[in-house]
């Protein structure tokens, strides 16, 4: 039996499939030997990232681990794994390899519409780069966890990291999944350690704003039972008694899709605990669909959660501001957004401008990078986002920071893609982003652009659609249109989009045109 020598000092059995030497699962050994990975990436990343022509293989594991039964309740979530197709960018870089793994197989013509958008790079150069593989596996399981099922799959992935080469995991989150499969691997990962993933939870996020004195939501944190979210829900509108609603989530929700909202209307005075224990579970409005009241509490004392004042306000925005602290140390404010929010009670995320609105954007990206200083202190690295609410009281704006993400989200493949084909940078002290040759940029961005019309059409249509009606990028003027999340649009008549402008207002062009043409063409289907 042949054995090949992983970067870890690992032995991986080939023939069968099946390792040898490997710590378990969540142990002592697993955890050390993933600490001694990360510690040797700060070397790779101070040599390798900077230097265009360096040796590089940068496996990416688009894996939304996350809660599987509210993660189900996303429609189309399997494509979701398409929105890291961004990073296909990195094969710009003449010398790097990226190896790009996905639970079902990706059309052909989606790969190559990315190949396309490469700068100075031929597509069959970077195709010759480029090893797409899959678990052919279309279940709601967590596709790390369909990864780490397939010993040969995984080995595939360890012979396409060249000899020579820095290599690393680039990853949607990384729990303790992924932890085990960067130690299979014998690669670090560019994200947190999942041993500090309850830092980014609900309630570590209200002490990690009070701990760097921004203001907050008035609520609790660390709730777990039915009875702490009745307390809670009393307590806040014993002190605000013109509250009208409250919001309940849990700790380790994404999208708003673990919130419920409250509603305080017909409110018994002087029996409130009372009152708000019997109709607790008529007036908890859930953001997830079909996602019952029983569910939601049964997650919510599985999970712990925290209970927030619905902040109120006539002019009232929802901005994030992103940031990455990088393996040497470095805290960068890598975008602010203002985040577009829908569903009930505009809770769920469906889309982003970027950069935030002038009035605020430098503010809040001060706040983001205390929070990034904060959370560098305690160990973290990758990126990261800080949500807010912003509300405009007697012309002046008041922000209210919300939750922490440490992971990468709906803003963070629009703006590596800009970085990628501009090679720009965001500047905080300014709150603009502009290209290497100084032009400014902005863009819109969503995950739902979604019509029943929709319905049918093939990610070839969609191509076909784009170039009869020039709905694309132009590399030349740095402007135009990308389009993701492709692969959902036949089944699930959902797409994502990314208009960029060289200001707001052509961004929206570029979007009411995607939304005509569209329009136009499926009422024709």
């Amino acid at each position: 039996m042949k054995e090949q020598q992983a970067t870890s000092g690992i032995s991986v059995a080939e023939g069968n499939g099946k390792f040898t030497g490997m710590p378990g699962p969540g142990t002592a050994e697993e955890a050390r030997v993933f600490k001694m990975l990360q510690a040797g990436f700060k070397d790779q990343f101070e040599k390798a990232f900077p230097d265009k022509l360096a040796p590089k293989t940068v496996v990416i594991i688009p894996s939304l681990t996350l809660d599987q039964e509210i993660l189900s309740k996303v429609r189309g979530v399997v494509h979701y794994e398409e929105r890291l197709l961004c990073m296909l960018m990195l094969l710009r870089m003449p010398r790097t390899h990226v190896v790009y793994v996905t639970s079902t197989t990706i059309d052909p013509v989606i790969v190559d519409y990315y190949l396309h958008l490469l700068p100075g790079i031929t597509g069959y150069h970077a195709r010759q780069r480029l090893t797409l593989l899959s678990c052919y596996d279309a279940s709601s399981r967590s596709l790390t966890e369909k990864i780490l099922e397939r010993p040969r799959l995984i080995e595939r992935i360890r012979k396409c990291i060249l000899h020579g080469h820095s290599a690393h995991i680039a990853a949607f989150n990384v729990t303790s999944y992924e932890r085990t499969l960067a130690v299979h691997l014998g690669i670090p990962i560019f994200g947190c350690d999942p041993d500090l993933l309850d830092l980014g939870n609900k309630s570590n996020s209200r002490k990690i704003f009070r701990e760097c004195g921004l203001p907050m939501a008035p609520g609790s944190e660390d709730l777990r039972t039915t009875g702490d979210i009745v307390h809670a829900l009393t307590k806040l509108k014993l002190q605000n008694p013109g509250l009208r609603k409250a919001v309940v989530k849990i700790n380790d929700g994404f999208s708003g899709e673990g919130n419920a909202l409250f509603s305080y209307d017909g409110m018994d005075v002087g029996h409130e605990e009372k009152w708000i224990e019997n109709e607790l579970k008529k007036k908890l409005k859930m953001v997830a669909e079909d996602l019952s009241c029983k569910l939601f509490l049964l997650k919510f004392e599985q999970m712990g959660g925290v209970v927030e004042a619905f902040i109120e306000g006539e002019t009232k925005e929802s901005p994030s501001v992103q940031c990455r602290i990088d393996p040497d140390g470095t805290c960068h404010v890598a975008s602010t957004h203002d985040q577009m929010l829908g569903g009930e009670g505009g809770q769920v995320f469906l889309g982003a401008w970027f950069p935030a609105q002038s009035g605020y954007a430098v503010p809040i990206g001060l706040m983001g990078e205390k929070i990034a200083e904060s959370l560098k202190q305690k160990g973290v690295l990758g990126r990261f986002s800080v949500d807010f609410i912003s509300v405009k009281e007697k012309e002046e704006w008041r922000h209210y920071a919300i939750e922490i993400n440490l992971r990468k989200g709906g803003t963070t493949h629009p703006l590596l893609m800009l970085q990628f084909l501009t090679n720009g940078t965001y500047q905080t002290e300014k709150g603009l982003y502009c290209t290497a040759n100084g032009q400014v940029r902005y863009y819109f961005s969503s995950d739902n652009l979604k019509s029943e019309k929709y319905k049918g059409l093939t990610p070839h249509d969609l191509i076909d659609i784009a170039m009869m009606n020039d709905l694309h990028y132009d590399g030349t003027h740095h402007e135009g249109v990308i389009f993701h999340l492709i692969g959902a649009l036949s089944q699930f008549g959902k797409l994502g989009v990314i208009c960029i402008g060289s200001s707001a207002e052509r961004a929206q062009m570029y979007h009411d045109q995607i939304i005509s043409v569209l329009e136009k063409v499926g009422s024709q289907s």
